[in-house]
């Protein structure tokens, strides 16, 4: 058979001459031939096909992947490990003192001061007990310590104590106590008592939780039987709901006579909310009012 090149098949072609080409030969077509070709010749037919069979039937090998890039790993000095805070050890918290039914006030307040019973002693400065008479008539209690609180140690302090001091003035009342009254057993209740349902402050001031007020509670009730006041004006939402035991807000609450341990309680608004919601001022006196009447014996409580 003779081939022509590609210069003959282009003169061929201008001069309008058809030209055959035989196809290419198909791969297993090729493998049949190179299998026969290591046959040696004289072969019988089937030597001959066996071979060219394995040949075609050989697995074609598929190509490697390419190996992926080496992992340096660095030295334990450039490994950099996140600080992450651990929290606080349930564990390494003390119980609350037992027998704090039992314990007189000085007993109380040293019994408060060094109460690790909940996580909020780890964060405070001081702890806040109460300020005023330990016999009064009248009894104020509020939610619990801010900034200024635990810095002082005393409730009620900054802009909010200012408002509460001059809705007590306004009936005649004080937290200064008389020394000479309050050391004498034969003078009357006077003046008011003022604490708080949480004895520590909240860190940045967040709302007080569950089990920090069932924490503090016993000491609050205490300071209550110690005092035996004819009133309290409960200042607060937290303070409101703890002592009351109740999710209702204030202002179902409010113009109502309730009771904690025997004792009359008046509900009404924080001095904290009310510099920032002066229409409910009025409510408040209304509130005072109240407890005013309550602790004078003019309502039947």
């Amino acid at each position: 058979m003779t081939f022509l090149d590609p210069r003959q098949r282009a003169m061929l072609a201008e001069m309008g001459v058809r030209v055959w080409a035989p196809k290419p030969l198909a791969r297993p077509v090729l493998a049949e031939a190179e299998a026969a070709s290591e046959v040696p010749t004289g072969a019988p037919v089937q030597q001959v096909r066996a071979a060219t069979r394995e040949v075609v039937a050989a697995p074609v090998p598929s190509p490697r992947p390419p190996a992926p890039p080496a992992l340096v790993r660095k030295p334990p000095e450039e490994i950099r490990v996140a600080q992450v805070a651990a929290p606080p050890d349930s564990n390494a918290l003390a119980s609350r003192p037992e027998g704090v039914e039992r314990m007189d006030w000085a007993q109380l307040e040293a019994a408060v001061s060094s109460c690790q019973a909940c996580g909020l002693c780890a964060g405070r400065t001081n702890t806040v007990f109460g300020v005023g008479s330990q016999r009064a008539d009248w009894m104020v209690v509020g939610e619990a310590p801010g900034e200024n609180e635990d810095r002082l140690g005393q409730p009620f302090v900054g802009q909010a104590g200012k408002l509460l001091d001059n809705m007590l003035a306004a009936i005649g009342l004080s937290r200064q106590v008389d020394a000479a009254a309050e050391s004498s057993e034969q003078s009357g209740k006077q003046g008011v008592y003022i604490t708080n349902v949480l004895k520590c402050r909240p860190p940045s001031n967040r709302n007080p939780r569950p089990e920090e007020i069932v924490q503090c509670e016993p000491y609050l009730r205490r300071q209550v039987e110690l005092l035996r006041p004819k009133i309290i004006l409960a200042m607060g939402r937290f303070a409101v709901q703890s002592l009351l035991q109740t999710n209702d807000p204030i202002g179902r609450l409010r113009g109502q006579v309730h009771q904690y341990e025997g004792v009359p309680v008046i509900v009404t608004y924080h001095p904290a909310y009310l510099l920032r919601s002066l229409p409910d001022k009025a409510k408040a006196w209304e509130d005072l009012c109240l407890a005013l009447e309550v602790a004078q014996g003019s309502t039947n409580a």
